[in-house]
């Protein structure tokens, strides 16, 4: 196959670390481009770039650019970056990753576009498991690191078919060329962009009139069923109600996680069972039977890759343990219908104190949906929260991680990711679950607490 690029031979990444850039940064490694990237913190993603043989750069600086033909940047680089900046005044093209990934998804013939307020990365992740158990050889972009693929989250299948992760963050998903749309939901989520449902359900409708193939959708969710209203299709809906296509029966649950018999159009498919906790995963799981159905694959690859899968990286991910006999895990939950599916899946578990460590993302989300937060939150019985991680904003609002506290009893707020460690040091017991939540760079913190007092998992 053609490369993607091949008028240019050497492609500098900006903020190469991040979820959305690592897989594609994969890729174009793969597809024989000269790889160079900066980045303003270090992390697990940055080592595994090192891997590959790729220099990283820690900071952002004109010189980091020097002999490159393209740079790439993600939505979040600011236009005053002086990577950026220097690329101007020196007339190296750039690209946004969304672009970038765009080009990627029109490579192929098969593209599922996974897309969704809530579940996106577990269900691509599961998604792609699937297809690989299937000898498929998908392509695969993910927010998240499979365990199945080496933790990567980006490979280059030498076929037909790809798996990409679709996010509706300012309208990136409109960029891409999906043939088939997988809609898991549709919640108030990025509304300093959109800033009504309204305009959110028309971004998701566009991405789903893309769809060349297929849509294949929620239909529990009456928020997607309304978007889609209307469209072509084909449609293939999926649900724990049995008005679906693909739904469930005979649900049971044992230490948290979940069996159940899956069910298309009245028939027994196979019985699954569910390593992830959380009953929000079975809808993850139905979406990727139904994607996995209406590409051919057979129920029992499919239920052989269920039974196979532990979940990707950052989603309810185990760490390990401290000192005090405490459990660290870490789940990527930023959007207050994810903490609370996170926190009540952590509570059912068989441990005693839930403790939500959070780090609140970006100023207009924490002021937007502040009171819930602070509803879905108290399903713990510990919150401690860190201060707010700002990302690409400015604090406008006035608003602090202390507002979000003194709406909850039971909870803390600490100004560092040390003082975190030390407090779950001083502060947990034996069989606690400590749950770092949140989109930003939390898993620190519990990364740290396990390197000062504990030990992690093999």
């Amino acid at each position: 196959m053609h490369q993607f690029l091949p008028e240019y031979k050497h492609i500098h990444m900006i903020g190469i670390g991040g979820s959305g850039m690592f897989p594609l940064a994969q890729i174009l490694h793969t597809d024989g481009h000269i790889l160079t990237g900066s980045d303003n913190n270090e992390g697990d993603t940055l080592n595994k770039v090192r891997e590959m043989g790729v220099t990283v750069f820690l900071g952002h600086r004109e010189e980091n650019i020097q002999g490159a033909d393209l740079i790439v940047y993600s939505a979040a680089i600011n236009k005053a970056n002086p990577e950026l900046v220097a690329a101007a005044k020196e007339g190296i093209p750039t690209m946004e990753r969304a672009t970038l990934l765009g080009l990627v998804t029109r490579r192929y013939s098969k593209t599922y576009g996974v897309c969704g307020t809530h579940g996106k990365t577990t269900t691509s992740s599961l998604l792609t498991q699937i297809f690989l158990m299937a000898d498929k050889d998908p392509a695969a972009v993910i927010g998240g690191k499979l365990p199945y693929m080496n933790n990567g989250s980006g490979r280059m299948g030498q076929g037909e078919l790809m798996v990409c992760e679709s996010c509706e963050y300012v309208d990136t998903f409109l960029q891409l060329s999906p043939d088939v749309a997988v809609i898991l939901n549709i919640d108030d989520d990025h509304m300093e962009y959109f800033k009504t449902m309204e305009n959110l359900k028309a971004s998701f409708r566009k991405f789903a009139s893309m769809a060349k193939k297929g849509i294949i959708y929620n239909g529990d969710d009456p928020e997607t069923k309304d978007a889609i209203s209307g469209l072509e299709g084909p449609f293939v809906s999926f649900g724990l109600s049995s008005e679906n296509d693909f739904y469930t029966e005979n649900i049971t649950v044992s230490n948290g996680k979940y069996h159940f018999d899956v069910m298309k159009r009245g028939e027994k498919c196979f019985e699954a069972s569910l390593r992830i906790p959380g009953k929000h995963n079975i809808l993850n799981a139905l979406a990727a039977v139904a994607a996995a159905d209406y590409e051919g694959v057979s129920f029992a690859v499919t239920e052989q890759a269920i039974s196979a899968f532990g979940g990707a990286h950052r989603r309810f991910e185990q760490l390990g343990v401290l000192h005090t006999g405490a459990v660290v895990a870490d789940d990527y939950a930023h959007h207050p219908t994810e903490l609370a599916a996170t926190l009540s899946a952590a509570k059912s578990l068989d441990h005693g104190r839930v403790i939500a460590v959070f780090q609140p993302f970006t100023f207009s989300r924490t002021a937007l949906l502040m009171e819930d937060f602070a509803k879905a939150l108290q399903i713990a019985d510990l919150v401690v929260l860190s201060p707010i991680m700002g990302s690409r904003e400015i604090n406008t609002y006035g608003v602090t991680s202390e507002q979000l506290a003194e709406k909850m009893p039971q909870s803390i707020v600490l100004p560092n990711f040390d003082a975190i460690a030390d407090w779950l040091a001083e502060n947990t017991k034996e069989n606690d679950l400590v749950l770092t939540l949140g989109c930003g760079d939390i898993y620190k913190a519990a990364n740290l607490a396990l390197e000062k007092y504990g030990r992690f998992l093999a």
